[in-house]
């Protein structure tokens, strides 16, 4: 039985599975996406699915630490988007 990839949530520091998850990009021209498929090129981050990290990722501006970047409200909205239709 194959092992399933774990990865650390952004916002609550919980250890997932990695298909739990939603993953960030930052691609090598410095753009972030939401990466749906999990196949994206680029540096990664991943949150859960939950409202609650996204706002405590927003708070700590823990995503701009990592990706070494400012993030716009832009990519903030388009994560609460994804989030609410999950």
């Amino acid at each position: 039985m194959k092992r399933q990839p774990v990865r650390t949530c952004m916002g609550c520091n919980e250890k997932k599975a990695k298909n739990e998850l939603i993953r960030i990009v930052k691609n090598k021209e410095n753009e972030i996406n939401i990466d749906k498929i999990a196949k994206m090129q680029g540096r990664g981050a991943y949150i859960c699915n939950n409202a609650q990290c996204l706002e405590k990722l927003i708070k700590s501006k823990r995503l701009e630490k990592v990706f070494e970047m400012k993030i716009s409200d832009e990519i903030y909205e388009k994560l609460r988007g994804v989030i609410l239709d999950r």
